[in-house]
């Protein structure tokens, strides 16, 4: 088993354990870290005596825990793209976040939320279970393919409200409070989570490694990568569902104040309310489930149930 799923399994048992890890992994800093610097802490993980049956308390090892949570593929061991670690998802995300919600030209509207959806499909494909592989065809050009699909099929979703807006309801007021405040929110929301299973299918369709408690890989379960492309959709639905609509919800009760009446004051406080709700929801929706999943052995496919007669079995999740 990947050092970096040991440590889940012994540091990240409850939620809270999950946020802290988090909060400290998602460091932007961290991004400033060479490739040899992280190859450094990979050698020092696997030398160190410390093992997933005791917690860490060097604190030399757990930064390079760190280190290693937030720039390592767990499945391939192989360093991360920068744009694509967990620390800058915030940086990147949020212009693109601020953007996709606003309620601009259908054109740039659409333009906003395909770059949003292109940074999320990349971020997850990169960061997803890597253990998923198939006869006849390219796992990683089927998946691309996926990814691209899904990424335009969310924009033009995501952008068919308003161009039905402007054409059918321009002045009916109703209508803008429907596609504005009630509709547009909760479907970028719910396109994230879309692009998610599409880009990942591959995992429930052709299953994903299971370990056993030694880390010894006892099968490949359709079932285990069902449940976790299930959980971290969900994860993102969360992220993205409260980002987009809770500061729209706010942002109704602020423009009865006497700020409606300055533009520059309603934006800047969209932007804040935005950024406060994106930075502290992105840990939390990460630490909802556990990275090192658990699934039980009776849930899994007749083949795995004969090879191993442990009762919980592990794998990658993803992010």
């Amino acid at each position: 088993m990947d050092a970096n799923l040991q440590f889940w399994r012994t540091e990240g048992q409850s939620f809270f354990q999950r946020f802290l890890l988090w909060l400290d992994a998602l460091d932007p800093l961290l991004l400033l870290k060479s490739s040899d610097e992280i190859r450094s802490s990979r050698c020092l993980l696997q030398d160190s005596v410390k093992t997933a049956s005791e917690p860490m308390q060097n604190d030399q090892a757990r930064q390079a825990f760190l280190l290693s949570l937030s720039s390592v593929q767990p499945d391939t061991d192989h360093i991360i793209p920068v744009l694509s670690r967990p620390p800058a998802f915030l940086p990147i995300s949020l212009p693109l976040v601020i953007l996709s919600s606003v309620q601009l030209q259908a054109k740039q509207n659409f333009f906003y939320q395909f770059a949003f959806h292109t940074h999320t499909t990349v971020f997850t494909l990169m960061n997803g279970n890597h253990t998923a592989k198939a006869e006849g065809y390219s796992l990683p050009e089927k998946q691309i393919y996926l990814g691209l699909g899904a990424i335009s099929y969310a924009s033009c979703i995501g952008v068919f409200p308003l161009v039905f807006m402007n054409r059918y309801m321009l002045k009916n007021p109703l209508g803008q409070l429907i596609v504005k405040k009630l509709l547009h929110a909760p479907l970028l929301g719910l396109m994230s989570t879309f692009t998610v299973a599409v880009v990942r299918s591959p995992e429930f369709e052709n299953g994903i490694e299971v370990m056993d408690r030694n880390g010894n890989v006892v099968g490949v379960s359709k079932k285990a990568g069902e449940k976790a492309v299930r959980e971290t959709a969900l994860s993102r639905a969360v992220l993205f569902g409260t980002t987009f609509f809770l500061p729209a919800v706010l942002m109704s009760f602020v423009e009865r104040t006497k700020l409606a009446k300055t533009p520059r004051a309603l934006a800047s406080v969209r932007m804040i309310l935005i950024t406060s709700v994106l930075a502290w929801m992105l840990p939390v929706s990460l630490s909802l489930y556990p990275q090192c999943g658990e699934i039980k052995r009776a849930d899994l496919e007749p083949e795995i149930l004969a090879s191993t007669e442990a009762e919980e079995l592990f794998y990658n999740r993803g992010i």
